[in-house]
């Protein structure tokens, strides 16, 4: 007596192939995706890059332009009055002064923008800075320049605090400068 199989034997094979070519195509799309993905987020990183890289590049050129412009005015009388904005008058050597205190707080600015350094050590440099009785004097004097920033600009925010430290520094008991000011929280 011969036994009889029933018909499945010959469908589960080509069922189970075909569940294993879907699930193996399933396989390599999702790591297809995974690839993706992370290509796109490291292209995205690269986008980034080359943006703050040519953000950097044209500070850069413009601080270039700045310091040959002031380096200019410094060395003539002349060119200096263009740039007599200040809102005290100034003598010719007093222009030159402010218009040097300008390069160097300019510089501490760009530093900054480029992430040369942080916003403590921006505050830790002008603390230093101020301390220049000449630099104080500038700093006063472009009061009316500083007001005409965007209100919630970088630059103006720094203004800020340089002039809140300088407000602490005159109320300050001793000489201990480097300890005066509440150094900015980022």
């Amino acid at each position: 007596m011969a036994t009889r199989k029933r018909g499945t034997r010959g469908f589960a094979t080509p069922l189970a192939a075909g569940l294993g070519l879907v699930t193996g195509a399933l396989a390599v799309m999702a790591a297809q995706h995974r690839t993706l993905r992370a290509l796109r987020l490291r292209l995205d990183q690269l986008e980034k890059q080359v943006a703050n890289s040519h953000h950097h590049a044209n500070l850069a050129t413009q601080q270039h332009l700045h310091w040959q412009l002031l380096s200019k005015a410094i060395d003539s009388p002349e060119l200096a009055e263009v740039l007599d904005i200040f809102e005290v008058p100034a003598s010719q050597q007093k222009r030159r002064q402010y218009l040097f205190a300008n390069a160097l707080y300019t510089n501490l600015l760009f530093y900054y923008r480029i992430g040369n350094i942080s916003r403590d050590e921006f505050f830790g440099f002008i603390r230093g800075l101020v301390q220049n009785p000449v630099v104080r004097e500038y700093w006063n004097a472009t009061q009316g320049q500083r007001a005409t920033l965007a209100e919630g600009s970088e630059e103006a925010e720094l203004g800020r605090m340089v002039d809140e430290l300088l407000r602490q520094l005159e109320e300050a008991d001793g000489d201990e400068w480097w300890v005066v000011g509440d150094p900015p929280s980022d």
